[in-house]
């Protein structure tokens, strides 16, 4: 090209809109929130077990935080308990709350949620998962256990007379450790009864149910006689009962926890295995564990709900393994 003299060029600037039709603001989410964090209970448990694990763990690290109630637990609703269901539902919860991209994903199960994470992992039913982290739950020990398990929940009060009766026991019990946990966490345990008070039902459960120790130095004679009288009536006008009937599960036990080991160890993302003691550990998982194939830490003098027993040790031991293979960060100011 060539300028002919004389002729002033136009630097003046054009209009967007004589080349584009339309222009709009688009508002985009700084995706500095870290990964979500999806919390899957253990039996009988809710997602309300996570509650004090979840206030720490968010003070940790950068992340979000999905804590779901598993089939037929908590909230659900009506719904029956499926052993095969229970693996398709997490995909479709992050399918629900994330559409067809969801964020990265590190999913942690506790006892049965963790048999049922690592059959979601397999499955790949979780596409954008970063890893896995399985709490106390391990093949041997969980097919040992599956003998002595209607005895163990035959063991157990069938009703409580208050929430707070159903707290004081899980404590007493060593069932939970934690206070706090427990004051949280046995709400989405328990419901009030729904069959009538005279049912025979209930009226067997009442014989059999947990009523508040009395304290040794109270006197005995008439005031307990009264007492007595007191409570009985407190009984009959509510009951709290358990919210899920964990005896009638026991036709799928045999399925979440059978080739559970190899199952783990075949899930292609990183590991980390949290045990109460070391004893739990079974063959294919010591194997596993001397190659390398996933990262273990045992965390003594926990019950076995050890997220609630020691939430601060799991959350540790959780952000230092998720920083450590750069799923995250530690949050600004936190001192490792």
């Amino acid at each position: 090209l060539t300028h002919r003299p004389g002729r002033k060029r136009d630097f003046s600037p054009l209009s967007w809109s004589e080349y584009f039709e339309a222009m709009e603001d688009v508002e985009v989410e700084n995706d500095n929130h870290g990964p979500v964090l999806l919390l899957l209970h253990g039996g009988g448990h809710s997602a309300l077990s996570w509650a004090v694990f979840t206030a720490v763990i968010y003070n940790r690290i950068n992340c979000r935080v999905v804590a779901m109630d598993l089939r037929a637990h908590g909230e659900w609703l009506t719904l029956p308990h499926d052993n095969t269901r229970s693996f398709w539902d997490i995909g479709k919860v992050v399918e629900a709350l994330y559409g067809e991209n969801p964020p990265p994903i590190m999913m942690i199960g506790h006892s049965m949620g963790g048999a049922i994470a690592v059959h979601t992992a397999a499955a790949n039913h979780v596409p954008s998962l970063l890893g896995l982290c399985v709490i106390d739950v391990v093949e041997g020990t969980a097919m040992d256990a599956l003998n002595s398990m209607q005895n163990f929940l035959r063991s157990r009060p069938k009703t409580f007379k208050s929430v707070e009766n159903a707290i004081e026991w899980s404590v007493k019990s060593g069932q939970i450790r934690n206070v706090e946990s427990a004051r949280v966490s046995m709400g989405g345990q328990v419901k009030k009864c729904e069959e009538p008070l005279n049912s025979p039902g209930v009226s067997k459960s009442i014989s059999d149910g947990i009523i508040e120790e009395e304290e040794e130095e109270e006197e005995e004679g008439e005031s307990n006689h009264k007492r007595k009288k007191e409570d009985d009536q407190e009984v009959k006008e509510t009951l709290y009962t358990w919210q899920i009937d964990l005896s009638k599960t026991e036709k799928y036990w045999e399925g979440w926890f059978s080739g559970l080991s190899a199952l783990f160890l075949s899930c292609p993302v990183p590991k980390l295995l949290l045990l109460a003691g070391v004893d739990r550990l079974d063959k294919d998982l010591t194997i596993g564990q001397m190659q390398g194939k996933f990262q273990m830490q045992v965390l003594p003098q926990c019950g076995h709900a050890v997220h609630e027993d020691a939430p601060e040790k799991v959350a540790d031991a959780l952000a230092s393994f998720m920083v450590r293979h750069k799923f995250t960060e530690f949050k600004e100011g936190f001192l490792w």
